[in-house]
């Protein structure tokens, strides 16, 4: 019953292992609960036609939004609510991950690449501290004592590591501690602060939007 069906299960009415591996449904695959849009580009046409138009363009990360729906523009924390929606192909009513869009406020508030939109009632951390899980992949040694470059979603910021909690042995199974330094290949726990004045270059820490790059 792998490919095709046989005689030797009479008993079984049921598709091919290949048949429901073919056409299975995923669930989850797409969260369409917590609206995200990370701000790739503000849209401001130099055109007679569209002189006062001012959009953001970018992809929804998560969620699904529509005209009239109050948001929150993180870092910043101010709010407005979704005037229009476009598309390359029109406006829409509404829109959800993962297509790409642009986005029209009601009010003219100061919105730049790398700030996030979130629905009001969404409860999303934003911190300048916090804990992460990397992977090392530089042949260069992690160095506690300089800072990186970190890219999350469109807004890069200079960090540095305030410690380093542990590196998963994937041999044994085991955490270990008591490191100063990564090698390549090494997946660990770290600690991050962002080196710049709080409330100015905050990072959305959620789960499915929290990965980072560092250089």
């Amino acid at each position: 019953m792998v490919v095709e069906r046989g005689d030797h299960m009479p008993w079984y009415a049921g598709p091919t292992l290949l048949d429901l591996l073919e056409n299975i449904e995923i669930d989850h695959d797409v969260n369409l609960e917590d609206f995200r849009f990370p701000v790739q580009w503000v849209c401001r046409p130099s055109s007679t036609e569209y002189h006062d138009f001012r959009g953001y363009t970018g992809r929804i990360e998560s969620g699904m939004v529509k005209a009239g729906d109050p948001i929150t523009i993180l870092p910043s924390g101010r709010s407005s609510r979704i005037k229009q929606i476009f598309t390359y192909d029109g406006p829409l009513g509404r829109a959800f991950a993962p297509q790409s869009v642009t986005l029209l406020l009601e009010d003219d508030l100061d919105v730049s690449r790398g700030d996030m939109f979130v629905k009001n009632r969404d409860d999303v951390q934003v911190a300048n501290e916090f804990n992460a899980d990397i992977c090392w992949l530089s042949e260069q040694p992690l160095d506690m004592r300089r800072k990186y470059v970190v890219k999350h979603t469109a807004k890069t910021v200079k960090v540095w590591l305030t410690r380093l909690e542990y590196r998963v042995d994937v041999n044994a199974s085991q955490l270990v501690g008591g490191l100063q330094s990564l090698q390549m290949n090494d997946i660990a726990r770290v600690g991050i602060k962002i080196a710049a004045a709080a409330g100015h270059r905050q990072l959305c820490a959620q789960p499915g939007h929290g990965l980072v790059y560092f250089d």
